[in-house]
This record gives structure tokens, sequence and C-alpha cells, in this order.
């Protein structure tokens, strides 16, 4: 393939920052320079340092916000039931199973992608803590409207947004506000830490058990291993997990989170600008909308391809050396998630219809040009 769908944007001042923790500070797992990547992320959302929980991947972030959700949760009859969109990574599914909780795949609006708060409501039981919220393709569409209905449910949020970091909810930034939002650093994501992800806490008790959870549920850990001591007579009460982020992925974030408001939030936005120039009033393709009052630093570039032919232009694509993704094939129709029977009419729509262009600073707005004009000619 002459493009690529999505790659990560790193270079000398990460290779720099890197080479320091390996050959000044000499001390590779997790320590002072996780401590500052933190303090970093709390200030770019001006959120309390003490709110931001590090993690070695988005995944442990959802994870670990399940499991505190599901220990700070009054008791319930069955297996606690988590509301969760069908169209999502497999990563939000396995996130409520790994915590002991059941995912309820719910339905998605067609114009958004994001959960759909009517069926979600008619699929509360008593059995139900939470819902997890996807930020689809970068998304916070009718966010408030989530928050509103699950205080009023009296459910507890966890928002999957893995996709959003950087975007802005009616001129909040996504995480400044909320339960327990997610975000992901992997490779292509918004910023990466080569891999690695965070929660941010705004319920006081599931922000200490997933601090500690991170590293095992040793209790009070963190602080010890952020000033370079160990915990040798801590206690452990509770199950925990090994998903603390180390220095060397921290380093790298710390150099991304710089390069981020002037080099990596204009080039997201401009080519995706591009994309909806050329494709809003194309025949057989359908954009997702957006809310006018938020501002969307796109991850992904997701279109509808209409009337049964999206093979052929995913096809007519990657003749020309363009490659096309999917995100994503819908949970309930995986066979681990998909037992129950359930379909969901709207999901499995959009899942015949959904294709991924190319996406990320590393590509031109020539190149965007090019996609389209592909598109453009295959269509007609």
């Amino acid at each position: 393939m002459k493009m690529r769908l999505s790659r990560s944007i790193v270079g000398s001042e990460e290779a720099k920052a890197v080479s320091r923790i390996l050959l000044e500070d000499g001390y590779l797992g997790m320590g002072a320079e996780t401590k500052r990547f933190e303090e970093d992320i709390a200030s770019f959302l001006d959120v309390d340092p003490d709110q931001v929980i590090s993690t070695n991947s988005g995944t442990a972030a959802l994870h670990l916000s399940v499991d505190a959700v599901r220990a700070t949760s009054g008791p319930t009859e069955g297996i606690p039931e988590v509301l969760v969109p069908s169209l999502t990574f497999v990563a939000s599914f396995q996130a409520i199973t790994a915590a002991g909780c059941k995912p309820v795949p719910c339905e998605v609006y067609a114009e958004s992608g994001t959960l759909d708060i009517e069926d979600a409501a008619r699929r509360i039981t008593p059995n139900t803590i939470a819902i997890l919220h996807v930020d689809y393709a970068s998304n916070p569409w009718k966010l408030d409207e989530v928050y509103s209905f699950a205080k009023e449910k009296g459910l507890r949020v966890v928002e999957d947004a893995a996709h959003a970091f950087g975007c802005r909810h009616h001129g909040r930034r996504v995480g400044s506000f909320g339960d327990m939002v997610c975000f992901s650093f992997d490779g292509i994501k918004n910023i990466t830490c080569g891999e690695g992800g965070c929660i941010v806490a705004f319920h006081k008790e599931s922000a200490r058990l997933a601090k500690d959870a991170r590293l095992l549920s040793v209790e009070g850990d963190t602080a010890k291993r952020f000033a370079g001591a160990r915990s040798w007579d801590a206690d452990v009460k509770r199950q925990g997990w090994r998903y603390h982020m180390s220095n060397i992925m921290a380093a790298i974030g710390r150099v991304q989170l710089q390069r981020f408001p002037k080099e990596f939030i204009p080039k997201r936005t401009l080519r995706a600008s591009v994309y909806a120039q050329r494709l809003c009033k194309q025949k057989g393709v359908l954009l997702f909308e957006t809310d006018p009052k938020d501002f969307i630093v796109p991850h992904i570039q997701v279109i509808r391809v209409l009337d049964g032919k999206k093979d052929c232009v995913r096809d007519a694509l990657e003749k020309e050396g363009i490659p096309t993704g999917l995100h994503y094939k819908p949970n309930h129709m995986h066979s681990f998630f998909g037992k129950d029977g359930i379909r969901l009419p709207v999901t499995e729509q959009l899942f015949s219809e959904i294709m991924t262009l190319p996406l990320h600073p590393g590509m031109s707005c020539q190149d965007v040009e090019e996609v389209c004009g592909v598109i453009k000619r295959t269509l007609g």
C-alpha cells in the first residue's frame, strides 16, 4: 500500500526522551517520569493530578474502572450488568467481563454511531450498575444527556474516550468532567505512549481502588513508586493487576502531549475537514453527524457507503494502494458475546455500511483528495 490507514507520528524528540530515561534516569519502571506525565495530563484537562491514573493500555483503564465501579456499587441479585453499545472495539466488552460483570449490548443512533439512550433505558434491570459509554469515532454525541440519564437511573458511567482525547463537548474538554473517563495512548491514537492509557476519576473511592489495583492492589504503592521507593510491608485486601505505566512510556507521552495542540490537532482536524467538504454531498455516502457545539479531534475517519456498494468502494481504493479499515464488528455478533441471540437492527445495518478511510497527521491533504477522488469515480 502506498498510503497508511493510520500510523504513529514520533521522531527525534521522543527518542531523546526515551534515551534520557535509559541513560540518565536509569529506572525504567513506574516512577517520577510517570508522575510527571500524570501531572501534565491533569494540567491539560484542568483536573487535580490525583484524579489521573495512568495505565499500560486503554483496555486496562476500562477494566480497572469497571472493577472499581462494581466494588463501590450496591449488591445485586444476579451478575452485575453494564449497558454498552455493541458498535465498539472488543476491549469495551472484555473489560466488563474481566471485572466479573455482564455486558448488555445496546443499539446506537444511526446518525452518530453512539449509544441510543432510549434503547439502553429499555434494557435496565435490577442488576444494572453502570453504562459504558463510547465516544465512537471521537464523537461525544449527547454526552450530557448520557450523564443526566445515568444520574436519573442511579447508574455509574464509565466513559470509553479512547478516540476522544483533545475533543470538547459544549466547550469542555472530554475528561474534564464525568465519572470514570478512560483514554488510550496506543500507537495510533491522538497521542501515543507506544502503548498506554489513563483514567480520569471523579469518584474518590473508585479512584483509590483503581490506583491501587493497577499495582496488584498493594495499598498506597503509587505514592511510594513516585518517590522512588517500594512498599515492602504493605497490605493487599482485594484482587489487583499489573497495569501500571512505565517511565519509558510516560517519557514518550510527555513529548507527544507537547506536540499535540500545535501540531497534531491542526493536522487531524484539517484532513477531516477536507474529507467532509469533498464527501458531504457525494451520492451514496453519509458522514456521521456531530454536535455543532462540539470540537472534534478525529482519531479515525468513518463513512457510511450506502446501497450495498461498500465492497465495491473498498476494492477500488485498495486497487489504488489505499487501505481501508472496519471500526467495528459489533460485539453481539462475536461468538463469545452473542450467545443470547440478541438482534440490533440499526447496529447491524451500520456494520454493512461503515468503512474507515486513512487519517493521521503524516498524510497530506493531497492524499485525502486522492482518496475522495477514487470514491467519487467509483460511485459516480
